[in-house]
């Protein structure tokens, strides 16, 4: 029993008995786990550990550093795992490159030297290669699409800067309706057209043929640009399609794409006619005093209201988009017959209007690709294009207009004669004295 109890007691504390009961928990790990004595010779190893290596090669008692090498682990990298275990106790390298039948994988190690009190065998240093391969590589695959969807962010965001400044510099080729219609509508048909009614207005620059041909290039750019500008402010506070700009002439239409009804579209057609003379009639002085341009600004304007068909017209290649139709034709051959600083207006225009503004029939004339004569209507309540007579006496100033409210006259007339018989009073009575 005293031998038996011996012998129990002798391998208990055999060094071999000892190592392997306390790499037990590591022997099923699914790491390659280590255990090497305190000068790094290898003790125990698990199969994991063991596969690394070539068939070939004994790792038994093999010192740690030169397996690691064995592994191709880079030098720099097993100077720093041995200066960190002496000089801390423990070591956690991240990331180890190993090749491995031919293929990349990524490992940790981590280290700590191990002591006991117990016996000295227990004293050495374990360890594991933890493979990170698969969380490595999808680590990478996730900062590669984060870099590429940067790329792309970035990309996107230069070709939007660069759509932002071409789409800011096309602006000013458009009406703003037409620019929200191509920019906003989801259709991709660029052939597309509808026949309805609109109010076209047309405009020109009597005799620009001529100044233009006298003018300096520079000047005349600078005048023709600030008219146009002014136009265009204008035809867009009132809502109006600038259709295009022909030289000086102006083609502006209401109703498409956006319509406030027939007659509101004609009515602020005819407002914005109105409010175009009346600046005109402020370049007309600009021009005269200014530049030294003794004809000054004239211009005619014709408008017409009947069905048109718009949309876009054109080939394969451009499209424009603009109005086609007799309206269209009228619209300009009543400008071109149009008094400068006058509105003509045609009949239609004028039924859907005579409510609200006054007009006057002038004589029926033939138009070129009309059959029937034309009666044009000339709008007569201009502010600036009245011509009113001041009649200036020694005693009172008479001054004659067009107004459009009859009781307005007579009440105006009544005032006149009252003041006039004042005066006369008045005067008769210094006389005398």
């Amino acid at each position: 029993m005293k031998v038996s109890k011996n012998m129990e007691i002798e391998k208990i504390l055999d060094p071999d008995f000892l190592n392997q009961i306390s790499f037990f928990n590591f022997e099923n790990a699914i790491t390659a786990a280590f255990y090497t004595d305190q000068n790094l010779n290898l003790v125990n190893a698990n199969s994991n550990f063991e596969n690394l290596f070539k068939k070939d090669i004994k790792i038994k008692s093999q010192n740690l550093l030169t397996l690691l090498a064995n592994l191709g682990v880079e030098q720099e990298i097993i100077s720093n795992f041995r200066s960190a275990l002496n000089t801390d106790g423990k070591v956690l390298i991240p990331q180890i490159k190993l090749k491995l039948n031919d293929e990349l994988h990524y490992f940790s190690l981590l280290s700590t030297i191990t002591k006991s009190t117990f016996t000295e065998s227990l004293n050495g240093v374990q360890g594991q290669l933890i493979d990170r391969t698969a969380e490595t590589i999808l680590k990478q695959e996730n900062e590669n699409l984060i870099k590429l969807n940067q790329e792309a962010y970035d990309s996107l965001k230069d070709k939007n800067a660069k759509l932002e400044k071409i789409s800011n510099r096309l602006a000013k080729y458009l009406s703003p309706q037409i620019y929200k219609n191509i920019f906003e509508s989801d259709s991709e048909h660029t052939n597309e057209y509808k026949r309805k009614k609109l109010t076209v207005f047309f405009s020109d620059i009597k005799g620009f043929t001529n100044l233009s041909d006298s003018l300096d290039p520079d000047l005349l750019a600078e005048l023709i640009n600030d008219y146009l500008s002014a136009m265009t402010d204008i035809a867009l506070k009132h809502g109006g399609t600038i259709d295009k700009f022909v030289g000086d002439a102006i083609l502006v239409f209401f109703g498409d794409p956006e319509s406030d009804g027939l007659k509101k579209d004609a009515s602020k057609c005819l407002s914005m006619a109105i409010a175009m003379q009346n600046k005109v009639n402020e370049l007309d002085k600009n021009w005269k005093e200014d530049h030294g341009i003794k004809g000054g600004l004239k211009v005619r304007m014709g408008i017409s209201t009947g069905y048109c068909t718009v949309g876009n017209f054109g080939s394969v290649q451009r499209v424009d988009y603009t109005v086609l139709g007799s309206t269209v034709n009228l619209a300009s051959r009543l400008e071109s017959i149009c008094e400068p600083k006058k509105i003509l207006v045609a009949t239609e225009t004028k039924s859907l209007l005579e409510k609200e503004f006054e007009f006057e029939a002038q004589d029926a004339v033939k138009l070129k690709g009309f059959n029937q004569p034309v009666v044009p209507y000339q709008y007569l309540d201009l502010k600036d294009t009245t011509s009113p007579e001041i009649l200036k006496g020694d005693v009172v100033d008479i001054i004659l207009k067009q107004p459009k409210d009859i009781e307005n006259i007579l009440h105006e007339l009544k005032s006149l004669q009252k003041d006039y018989e004042e005066k006369l009073t008045k005067n008769m009575s210094n006389k005398k004295k």
